[in-house]
């Protein structure tokens, strides 16, 4: 039996193609360096795999920013503002798109169907001159093959690409994406002619929107794409590969229709309803691979389980025209790329033994499913099986990962929604009252640049070279020079600017019960950025407060109010590689209570504007709209858990960014919090049109002036004319001014005066209503 993986981490295990994009953009080293790092990477990637035994190795699934980009690159859909001017699309091009420069603004960012990846979306429209513009996935294929590595190239199918783009601006929004596919056919053509070419005998197309709620029209652009593209992929072997969820039936026969494919890839981790569909009605003398081994996250496979459900599959794939001559159709694979997980247990060393024995990252993945493949086909290691089987009986009977305590006051939770007592609009009166703030008031979201000195100090702290004290008084210091500067600029709701955590998640897990975290665990987020979740390995609790005592310094320090921070429960659970032996609604009410005794102790230090971030919780929508009610339900009432005790005057902020908020707004109202802060300037605005189209929200919101996640500083004009955009649909008594998300990302050289700007724009216009009344 052959064995295959979707897509493999980018980064390297100690983030190497991280800190070489870094420098380049730093311009401290030049693109032949950059490109150096990124095939080192690579070639250790493709040798690895191969020499575990992997039969279909991926290629053309490295990126320096992400895979859409690169499809965005390849098809040369340049948005006219990056001045290209045709050609292959160079570093400056490419990287301008993904962050903007200093004349023009990046293109939009958004989640990766319901993971914390992100990717560029593409920008279209009826007159995009389309052309073959980046060669990568055949340079790639050549680069593997150079090394005496066959692989099988990977390209975002052509219908998922437009599905998941957006019209440009100025381009009506009702054009249909689809309408383009005549357009960018061609192009493809040119790639996979290129990659017969090179000595290719594979290729796999991505399509994962197969796996969303597609209309006739949608899924019927399936069977003409690939109509279209029969005759030119005559002679490979095509594999369209879906992930994330079940295809529905309407779907699954569209798939297994397609002319000219030989392969069809399904996740069975997430889409456990999809092996009915296989055992069902399998199309003879194509091939299954059978997605069994989880890309997302970190548990050891339970291999015994895994093996039964491909020798059921076996049965039904397989063509046996003789005893004893059977055609071997099914190929074990992950569910998805590896992309979403870490990348190599070995480099663990500070792991417990026991925990570390229950988990699987990247490179351990690559073993199990070569592992199930060589079972299947008779030459199973006993040895490998029977340590994972004891690892899966550890794990199910080991007293650490069972609180009774949390357990019953979890249940305990059952028979009330949480909302607290007073409705919105009192309790803002009550607020305003209490804090005094202008019309307009100003904030940011809560992290400041994180500088080279400041990491290496948590470093040193982390490793012991740094005592207690020096470090409290290293980031004391860090907070005063942070408040000094909101002081200086004249902003209203400050924040401590959080040197003290290297991850709004990670640092929450690092003080709750159930969690366990690693030193190289990191995982791609976007671009460069790299997060490190931690692993819920059981029942959560809060065994002490967490950040009262920096809040606490931090008021002490300015008279203005001072935001508390944390993470929501939600957010917690979506960035975490979370425990598989319970649904996660329970887990995440866990974290609920957790984060609810943390919001009454900041209360009880005089913290009156406490914001509990939920950046993740439209991320975690599950794909399919029949399962949105209950996740909302649950995670909106998770949110309200968490602050439902609290007085009138404590005002409560959320935050959420990079994902499409429009289609569950009324859930976001039903969260209940007082302010929410919400990304808005890299979307285009999207978000407004919900207003626009007549939604009423009560509530304070502040919804983002400007882009943080690119170097570019906006212009006092510039954000004035956002807000004068926001104050077109929203109440002035409601409206918050503030960045779209976090500055860590930032320098200071950035920040001061971008948020100057921010500032001057609201006080512009403060000035202006006050004169119109």
């Amino acid at each position: 039996m052959a064995s295959h993986i979707v897509g493999y981490p980018r980064m390297g295990p100690k983030r190497e193609l991280k800190f070489a994009l870094e420098s380049f953009w730093d311009k401290k080293s030049s693109a032949d360096d950059l490109k150096k790092v990124a095939a080192d990477l690579r070639s250790s990637i493709w040798k690895q795999m191969s020499a575990v035994g992997i039969k279909y190795i991926p290629s053309n699934t490295f990126s320096y920013y992400d895979h859409m980009l690169d499809t965005t690159s390849m098809l040369g859909a340049v948005p006219p503002r990056y001045g290209w001017n045709g050609g292959e699309i160079g570093f400056d091009t490419y990287f301008s798109m993904a962050r903007g420069n200093a004349s023009v603004p990046a293109m939009e960012m958004t989640k990766w169907f319901d993971t914390n990846y992100h990717f560029i979306v593409p920008e279209l429209g009826p007159d995009v001159k389309f052309s073959y513009a980046s060669h990568k996935a055949v340079d790639e294929f050549k680069e593997a093959k150079a090394l005496g590595v066959n692989t099988v190239p990977v390209l975002i199918g052509p219908v998922s690409y437009l599905l998941l783009s957006k019209p440009a601006k100025g381009v009506e929004k009702t054009f249909s994406l689809l309408s383009l596919l005549p357009k960018i056919l061609p192009v493809y053509k040119e790639v996979i002619s290129e990659l017969k070419a090179a000595g290719a005998s594979w290729i796999q197309f991505d399509e994962p929107t197969l796996v969303l709620d597609l209309d006739s029209h949608q899924l019927e652009s399936f069977t003409s794409a690939y109509a279209d593209l029969e005759s030119t992929l005559s002679g490979l072997n095509v594999l369209i590969e879906t992930y994330f969820a079940d295809l529905t039936p309407e779907a699954y026969k569209i798939l297994t229709g397609l002319k000219g494919v030989t392969a069809y890839g399904l996740d069975l981790v997430r889409g456990t309803q999809s092996t009915e569909l296989v055992k069902k009605d399998f199309p003879k003398g194509k091939f299954l691979f059978a997605g069994v081994v989880d890309g997302r996250n970190i548990w050891a496979n339970d291999l015994a389980s895994s093996l039964s459900t491909l020798q059921a599959l076996e049965a039904v794939t397989n063509i046996c025209e003789f005893i004893f001559q059977c055609t071997d159709n099914l190929v074990v694979s992950t569910s998805c790329s590896l992309l979403h997980t870490a990348v190599d247990l070995v480099n663990e060393t500070k792991l417990d033994d026991e925990i570390k024995s229950w988990l699987a990252f990247a490179a351990q993945k690559v073993v199990e499913v070569n592992a199930l493949a060589k079972a299947l086909a008779g030459q199973k290691d006993e040895a490998f099986f029977s340590s994972n089987a004891a690892a899966q009986a550890s794990r199910k009977s080991s007293p650490r990962v069972t609180n009774e305590a949390v357990q019953k006051a979890a249940a305990a939770l059952k028979g009330s929604d949480h909302r607290r007592a007073t409705n919105v609009s009192a309790r803002l009166d009550a607020q305003q009252k209490k804090l005094n703030l202008p019309i307009l008031p100003t904030t940011t979201i809560g992290s400041f640049p994180q500088t080279v000195e400041l990491r290496r100090v948590r470093r040193e702290y982390k490793a012991n070279k740094v005592s207690e004290d020096n470090y409290v008084k290293a980031m004391k210091d860090e907070i005063k020079k942070v408040v000094d500067l909101q002081e200086e600029l004249d902003i209203d709701v400050l924040v401590h600017g959080e040197p003290e955590r290297n991850d709004m998640v990670e640092y929450f897990g690092e003080q709750l019960s159930g969690f366990a975290f690693t030193v190289n665990g990191w995982v791609q987020s976007y671009g460069s950025r790299c997060v490190k979740p931690p692993i819920i390995y059981g029942d959560v609790s809060r065994p002490k407060p967490m950040t009262v005592f920096w809040s606490s310094a931090a008021q002490s320090m300015t008279k203005r109010p001072m935001k508390g921070m944390l993470t929501g429960p939600v957010t917690i659970l979506n960035w975490s590689f979370v425990r598989n032996d319970q649904p996660r609604f329970e887990t995440c009410y866990q974290i609920a209570l957790a984060i609810k005794d943390e919001v009454e102790d900041l209360e009880k230090a005089s913290i009156n504007v406490i914001q509990i971030d939920e950046a993740a919780l439209r991320e975690g929508l599950p794909l399919r709209k029949s399962e949105h009610a209950f996740y909302l339900k649950w995670a909106v009432h998770s949110f309200r858990i968490t602050n439902c005790g609290v007085k009138d005057t404590t005002q409560i902020h959320t935050h959420m960014c990079y994902s499409n908020f429009n289609d569950i707004i009324h859930s976001i109202i039903d969260m209940d919090a007082d302010v929410i802060t919400i990304e808005n300037s890299r979307s285009d605005e999207k978000l407004l049109s919900v207003f626009r189209e007549g939604v009423k929200y009560g509530a304070g919101i502040g919804p983002g002036v400007y882009d943080i996640h690119s170097p570019r500083i906006p212009s006092t004009e510039e954000i004035a004319d956002r807000i004068n955009k926001m104050l077109a649909v929203l109440e002035s008594n409601i409206l918050w001014v503030n960045p779209d998300c976090g500055l860590k990302t930032r320098k200071y050289e950035e920040v001061k005066p971008a948020l100057n700007n921010m500032v001057a724009a609201a006080k512009q216009l403060r000035t202006k209503l006050a004169s119109a009344k």
